[in-house]
């Protein structure tokens, strides 16, 4: 238990660091005090003795400093008590709404011969950890940990998995209900939540109190909390080891399908005000097409076969909204008008379809010219004066004038990624138009890939050819092949193409 001794040892450091503050505040009001004292029992510096008057400076000087020592003491103390903790946003989980849920953790903890968990929260991440909370009893703080699971956990792992992976995590509950190491967290907590903004005055002097005591804490801090994991795990090994082996393969799965869902599936609709209402549902259609398609491991579909863990709620679909729109929140740039809800089946049209109209409409404005009117061409239809000006070589005014454009629309933030180039970004609205052209043209329509999010389908199947032949126009001023590609796709250049 050697991990429990340093736990404590570090909290306890960290407790005697507050002490010695609280000493070092109040210090000069005792010595004020024995210094008044003395002068009244005659001891030191008595009315009428040769050296009364030195004594009595010294006294006010002491009084004085006394005063604003525990005037900056009192400020300190009082911006730890307004001071509000950092908490990671998350949907809150009623005992009612998964009772299979908490009877599982119960179980755990009374095995683990730890505290339960006070509540359970869903976070949209792939982690899991006890989030500090602190009910007051009695008018006494009382520890009370809640287990914050990470989604997608909880819809691709099966319950024993899921089960497996939290008992290191419920098991800190332990460290968690020791009064030792919850005091020294606390403290903790309140120095680094009350350091804020950059501050001038005697709140300037405060932030620099907090900071300094912050700097003192920081090592024993971060010693507490890996001594505290270490303890937590040497309480969970014996439960459920050779499952969490295979859980934790898991976790790097659900957290490369999340991620990829996220930033493949979700973030053209949230760039259009929509919220995907079902993602943990969307990451497991795409870990599932993933496993398909790479065969990731043997035995898959009977892994598949098992319970999984979001039947431990009552009603996965209406937790799984409330995730959703958090992670919108909490990722995206929340649109004027709020967010939309989406559901999957509407996600070709109303994201895919309406993402690529919107890009040619703002592409075909910007070959209109400052004006409104076409700039080359005549009133020739936007594809074919995209054909002839990238004929022309005319790539880089091109991208240069779409760049510009969006800059000064209201969602620039939101549809212009810093790291792209205006040629990359070109293309990716080229590739829209003429993806919008062949839906038009009645060969093509808009689908949704789990894994690559928006694509073109032709008969059924993708499309993977067009992202080369836009490429050739884009980047070489070839624009023969586009046009092939346009004809085989009995797309007709005369023919307008119909924005959103």
């Amino acid at each position: 238990m050697a991990a429990v001794d340093a736990a404590r040892a570090h909290a306890q450091a960290l407790l005697r660091i507050r002490g010695w503050a609280l000493a070092a505040a109040a210090l000069p009001a005792a010595l004020a005090v024995v210094l008044f004292a003395g002068r009244f029992t005659g001891r030191i510096g008595a009315p009428g003795a040769p050296d009364a008057a030195g004594w009595d400076a010294i006294r006010w000087a002491v009084a004085a400093v006394a005063v604003l020592s525990l005037a900056l003491a009192w400020a300190v103390r009082r911006s730890h008590r307004t001071a509000v903790p950092p908490v990671v946003p998350a949907v809150p989980v009623a005992a009612a709404e998964a009772p299979e849920l908490y009877r599982l953790l119960a179980e755990l903890a009374e095995r683990l011969e730890v505290p339960a968990p006070s509540a359970v929260a869903l976070t949209p991440d792939c982690d899991s950890w006890l989030e500090e909370t602190h009910a007051v009893r009695r008018g006494v703080p009382h520890p009370a940990p809640v287990l914050v699971v990470g989604s997608p956990f909880l819809w691709w792992m099966r319950a024993g998995e899921l089960r497996a992976l939290l008992a290191p995590v419920v098991a800190g509950t332990a460290a968690a209900a020791d009064p030792e190491i919850a005091a020294a967290r606390r403290f903790v907590r309140s120095l680094d939540a009350a350091l804020g903004a950059p501050r001038r005055g005697p709140a300037a002097l405060v932030d620099r109190v907090n900071r300094a005591l912050l700097g003192a804490c920081r090592e024993h801090a971060a010693e507490l909390e890996r001594s505290a994991a270490a303890w937590a795990s040497e309480q969970a090994r014996a439960v459920d080891y050779g499952l969490r082996i295979a859980a934790q393969e898991q976790v790097g799965l659900a957290y490369a399908g999340w991620d990829r869902l996220l930033t493949r599936v979700a973030l053209p609709a949230w760039r259009l005000g929509r919220h995907p209402e079902h993602l943990n549902a969307g990451v497991v259609a795409a870990l599932t097409e993933l496993a398909r398609r790479d065969r990731l491991a043997d035995g898959y579909e009977t892994r598949l076969g098992d319970r999984p863990a979001c039947d431990l709620l009552e009603e996965p679909g209406r937790m799984d909204a409330e995730v959703s729109l958090l992670a919108a929140a909490l990722l995206h740039e929340t649109p004027p008008d709020g967010w939309h809800p989406l559901d999957w089946v509407d996600y070709p049209v109303e994201v895919v379809e309406r993402g690529w109209r919107e890009k040619a409409g703002s592409l075909a404005a910007v070959l209109d010219g400052p004006g409104g009117r076409p700039a080359r061409g005549g009133a020739e239809p936007p594809l074919a004066r995209l054909l002839a000006r990238l004929a022309a070589g005319e790539s880089e005014p091109l991208a240069a004038a779409l760049t510009a454009h969006l800059v000064r629309g209201a969602r620039a933030v939101t549809v212009l990624p810093p790291a792209r180039t205006g040629r990359d970004l070109l293309a990716e609205y080229v590739t829209a138009m003429v993806c919008a052209a062949a839906v038009d043209a009645g060969r093509a329509a808009p689908g949704l890939d789990w894994l690559d999010g928006p694509v073109l389908l032709m008969d059924g199947t993708r499309r993977v050819d067009l992202t080369a032949v836009v490429a050739q126009a884009v980047e070489l001023g070839k624009e023969a092949p586009l046009r092939g590609w346009l004809e085989a796709a009995g797309v007709r250049l005369a023919r307008p193409v119909r924005s959103w």
